[in-house]
Formats: C-alpha cells, structure tokens, sequence
C-alpha cells in the first residue's frame, strides 16, 4: 500500500474497473461489488496527488458516462451506499473497522464519479443517470444519507474519512450552480439540499461543521503519512492498489492552503461545505443560513429568548473564538468570522468584551501587512471585519489598553509597548498607502477611512511612530494633491491655446484624481480634528509631530474645499506653537522640553474655541446582490483548500509524481 503511483500502472486495463464503466448492468446482489469495493487507498491529500488520480481515471469515467444510461452502475453503486449507510451506526465494535472501510471505498468512488459528472453534464442530465429508472428521491435519498452521517455518526479513527468523504460528496453536488453558472435558487441540487426531508437536522448540520472546525482534528495515523500502514492492515485485494500516494514532507509544502488540508482535512472541508450552504440560496428562506445567524453561546446559563425559531443551536463561543484566531490569517475562516460580526449579534456581543482582542486583531492585521502576498477578496474582507469592529465604542477604547510588548513580523523599525490601537492604525495606513501605488480602488480607501474615522474620537496615547505615520499619511496625500493641481492648471492653460481631444480625456482624468484625493484629504482632516478634539491632552505626540510639520497644514487654510475642518487643527497648532515660542524666549527648547510644555499647556486649552463638528460614525452596510462576490471567491477557495481541482479553462497543467 505504501507505493507512489507509477506513469506506467493503467486503470483502464483493470476488468472490475471496465466492466463497471461498460454497458451491462450490475446487480446490487452481485458479488461483483464486494471485490469491486476491496481496494486499499491512502486518500489524495494535494492537488498534485488529485490531479494524478483524475489523469488516471478520466478514460474511464468517460467510457461511464456514455455507458450508464444504459447500464444504470452508477445509480446501483449509489443504492449500495444508502443501504450500507443505513447500517453504519448499528454496526458492532468487531465489525466497525472493515465495515467503514468499506463504506469509505464506495463513497470515494462516488465522489470522483459525481466530480467528473458534474463538471461535464447540465444539471438534469446529471439527475437523468443517479435517477436511472428509480422512483426519482434517489438524489434527495443520497443528501439525506451524507447529511445524517455528519450529523449521527461520532467521529473516530475508523469513521474519520467517512466524515471527510460525505462533506466533500456534498461539497460536489452542490458546485453543478458553479459548473453551470446559474442561480441556486433555480437548481434542483439546491432545492434537494434546502427544502428536503434532511433540513429539519439544518441546525444540528451547521453546528457539526462548526465543531469540526474548532476541533481541528489531524487524519488518523496511518493516512497521514508514507509509511504504507493502514487500519485496515491486509484487508485489500489490490485491484485498486495503484491509487496509493507519495507523501511530502512537512518542508516541502509550500502552499499554506494545501498544508491545512493536510494537518487537518475535515475541519477545512467542513468550514467550505459551511460556506457554500450559507452563501447560496439567500434570496429564499435557507435553513442553514439562519441556524448560523442565531446561534447562541453555549456558556451562556440566561434563558433562551421564546421567540427563537426552531433553528437555534448552542455552540460553545470561547472555543469557537479561539479557533478563529489561530485560523485569522486563512481566506475561509475570515469569511466565517465577517458572517458572525455581522449577522450573529450574539456572536460579535461576546468579541466585544473579551479582554484578549490581540488574539484576534493582530493575525488579521499581519494579513493585511503582507498585502502583497494576499488577494484583494481577502484584503477586502479583513478591512471590513475591522470596520464592523471599530462601529463599538467599547472596541475602540479597549484596543488602546492592550499593549504589546513587540512584533516581529513588522520590519520597517522596532515596535515596543506599542498599543494594539497604535498597531491597527499604522497598518490600515499601510493599506491606504499601498492602495494608492498599486491597486488604486477608492472602495478600499473608503473602509480603511472609515475604520479610522470611528476609532479617532478614542484615539490615546498614541506611539510617535503612530503619530509620524498618521501626518505622514496626510503629507503624501498632500504632495500628490498639490501636483494634481499643479498639472490640472497646466492642462487648463494648454487648453486655452489649443484644444485636443486627448488634452481634454487626460484633463478629465486628471479631475477626476483630484475630486477622489480631496474627499480622501478631507477625511485624513476630519479624523485628525476629531482625535483632536476630543483627545487633545492624551495624545502629546501627535500635538509635536503637527507642530513639526504645521507648514504643510497651513498651506491648505486658503482651499475653500477644506477651510472648515482645517479651522479647528490651525487654531490648536497657534496655540502651542505659541506657548513654545514664549519658552523659548526664556531659554532653549528641546525635544524633551517640547513634549512637556505641550502637556502642561493643555491644562490651559480653551475647548470652547473650537467648532463643533458631527461625530464620525459609519456603519458596514452589505452591498446589493453580495452573492456576486461571495459566491465566486468561495468555490476559488475550495479549488484552492480542498484540493478538488475544478476543471476550468485556466486550470493547471496535470503533474505525474
């Protein structure tokens, strides 16, 4: 068993495998199956392991799907499952083992059938071959049986892949709405899965997921590895013993992704198959959708509100949350964490007063610092995440109490005893500033502003670094402002003398930069008066870093577009400018010194000599139709997670180990 697959060893040559894909019926009482069913398989853990199995049997299932519909094997292979699944729970100990593993045989088959089918057949032409003169609740009777597994079934060695093998049976019925590029709500696998008999365990569904997701639980020995051995030692036939695996080292694997599929293959599977169910199907009632968003902590000893729905379910918040953090940094469990803030009041009411937020926040943020390496869904998702967040008071004072003692993984400088407040905001910076070179998308900058402009009534005791980089923030801004305009006068000047339509597109273009970076200067200015404002005596080092560079401030005083906000920041920088214009006629003035008279004149500040502005509050609102976001970074990711190669025109090249 514990060969790697050979480029010499065919299947297409094997009889039990030609004569399953041939065109004579089989029995389900035909002893055929039984030694069909008899091989021994270390399950593809990489795309480069699945990649090899579809290579191997695509002339097969090619020869199937031109032969079942006269030969009805696949339906009967399915009908062998639902018997036996019937079984599994009633099987005694001394059983369990060979039991299981052969129940694990036919579900992998089933599933590498489903995959090629789904990706070839439209929807009813699929049903027309798992239907085959059945009484047609063949599909919904194959659902009902992978959904009462995951639900009934204890996960244990001997069930481990039977779990992860009915999640992603499920995962491939429903990607036939990705293959066909349809609407969920118009499919017949989708209406199967939200409005069949099976939906009543929705809740008990969701909270399996979710448990396999927390619990993080590796393969069993035995699958995880190269050494060939197996619990099922010297029970198979080896008809189909070629579709053993290499197994790579933990060094060799370099793609984060596939390596979670590999330490823990269930708990990423279930996370997706969560996913999809809860994505898709959201213009009609979707029972899984609703079991999530209502959900309540397990801990919690109040009473269940009576006018919970049937859906509600108990999951146990601590562990949950904890399994987020280790997890913050992946594309899939970011998805989850956004649908609890932003759906599952229950859920976000309890982040919200933990006192170990960093846990959660400073994954996220490392994210967003390795931009670069992250795709934009991604980027997108944790931006939102924060802005979600920084909507709560209480989140944005608790962030600046948390204190961090470094960060290794920022490199530009050492960061000590900074906040984790002072960390989030030298990287939403970062963001906005990485935005503006290379990805220029004004959505992005709108929620990297926006989750600013919430905490900046709470900023306190902001780092110098922190400080530097928020008026660093605004004198970039304001250099390529000031050489917009300088080149929209130029432009308009040309125009005068000689007009061209291509002067006038590149004028348009250039008016339309200016119009975006004077609403994003407008909002750095509005964030800097509200800190000010209201935390003026907390946060010195932002007071001496606007002093240091007041000049730049004070060139935007005469720009009708920013008067008013500028007002209140040039009457606060006179005034300690002031104060230390008079020390310093007493004596020198230092760094040191600077700081301390700018805390001691604030003692002295007369607030009322500011103008008082609207608070900045802004709420995450979901965009119309967010299906057309979510539901194509999803089915990427299985690609990507799952190891399930979908079959597109950019798919890669096949790779023979």
């Amino acid at each position: 068993m514990g060969k790697a697959i050979s480029k010499n060893l065919e299947l297409s040559t094997n009889e039990y495998c030609v004569r399953f894909v041939g065109t004579e019926p089989i029995s389900k009482n035909d002893p055929f199956w039984n030694r069909f069913l008899a091989y021994n398989l270390i399950p593809p853990t990489s795309l480069n392991d699945q990649l090899s199995l579809e290579t191997r049997i695509e002339p097969l299932l090619q020869a199937l799907v031109k032969n079942n519909p006269t030969s009805g094997n696949f339906s009967t292979l399915i009908q062998i499952f639902l018997e036996r699944s019937t079984e599994l729970l009633s099987s005694t100990s001394t059983q369990a083992n060979l039991f299981n593993w052969q129940l694990y045989n036919i579900l992998f088959l089933i599933r590498c059938v489903l995959k090629f089918f789904t990706e070839i057949l439209r929807e009813d032409d699929l049903m027309k071959h798992i239907e085959f003169k059945g009484s047609g609740n063949t599909m919904e009777a194959f659902i009902g049986a992978l959904v009462g597994i995951i639900v009934d079934v204890p996960i244990e060695d001997s069930t481990y892949l039977i779990h992860l093998e009915s999640a992603t049976c499920l995962l491939i019925c429903l990607s036939i709405q990705y293959h066909s590029g349809g609407r969920s709500d118009q499919s017949i696998m989708y209406r199967l899965m939200m409005k069949g008999k099976h939906v009543i365990h929705a809740p008990i569904l969701v909270k399996r997921l979710m448990t396999n997701f927390i619990d993080q639980q590796k393969m069993p020995p035995g699958f995880s590895g190269g050494d060939g051995n197996s619990m099922v030692l010297n029970l198979a036939s080896n008809i189909w013993s070629v579709l053993t695996f290499n197994k790579k080292s933990n060094e060799e694997i370099s793609d984060s992704d596939e390596y979670s599929y590999q330490e823990a293959p269930l708990a990423t599977q279930s996370l997706l198959l969560l996913l999809v169910l809860v994505h898709h199907w959201t213009t009609l009632s979707n029972p899984y959708r609703n079991s999530l968003f209502t959900c309540l902590d397990s801990q919690d000893t109040n009473p269940v509100p009576p006018s919970n729905v049937a859906s509600l379910f108990k999951i146990d918040f601590n562990l949950l949350y904890l399994a987020l953090c280790k997890k913050a940094a992946g594309d899939a469990a970011t998805l989850l964490l956004y649908l609890l803030l932003h759906r599952n009041h229950s859920f976000k009411s309890y982040i919200l007063v933990r006192s170990d937020l960093d846990l959660l926040i400073v994954p996220i943020l490392k994210s967003l610092y390795n931009a670069p390496n992250s795709n934009s869904h991604h980027i997108y998702m944790s931006l939102i995440i924060l802005l979600i967040l920084s909507e709560d008071d209480s989140f944005n004072e608790t962030i600046h109490d948390l204190k961090l003692k470094n960060v290794p993984w920022y490199v530009e400088r050492a960061l000590t005893d900074i906040s984790l407040g002072g960390l989030l905001i030298i990287i939403v910076i970062r963001t906005v500033q990485y935005n503006m070179l290379k990805m220029r998308d004004k959505y992005l900058h709108t929620n990297c502003l926006a989750a600013l402009a919430n905490m900046s009534a709470h900023f306190r005791n902001l780092h110098p670094y922190v400080s530097q980089r928020l008026v660093s923030l605004f004198e970039t801004l304001a250099k390529k402002y000031n050489r917009l305009m300088l080149r929209l006068k130029t432009d308009n000047s040309q125009k005068d003398n000689k007009v061209t339509v291509e002067l006038d597109q590149e004028s348009d273009d250039v008016e339309q930069d200016v119009s975006v970076l004077e609403e994003v200067l407008r909002m750095v200015l509005e964030i800097l008066n509200s800190c000010l404002s209201t935390q003026l005596g907390n946060n010195p080092n932002l007071i001496y870093t606007m002093l240091y560079n007041k000049s730049m401030f004070e060139s935007f005083k005469d720009n009708v577009v920013f008067q008013d906000i500028i007002h209140n920041i040039d009457i606060i920088l006179k005034y300690f400018s002031q104060l230390l214009h008079d020390k310093s006629l007493e004596h020198e003035v230092d760094a040191h010194q600077v700081l301390l008279i700018i805390q001691q004149g604030v003692r002295g500040w007369p607030k009322e000599r500011l103008t008082k502005f609207p608070d900045l509050k802004f709420k995450y609102v979901e965009e119309d139709q967010p299906e057309d976001f979510f539901i194509p970074y999803i089915w990427a990711l299985i690609g990507q997670q799952s190891i399930l190669h979908w079959v597109t025109d950019s798919s890669p090249s096949i790779v023979v180990v």
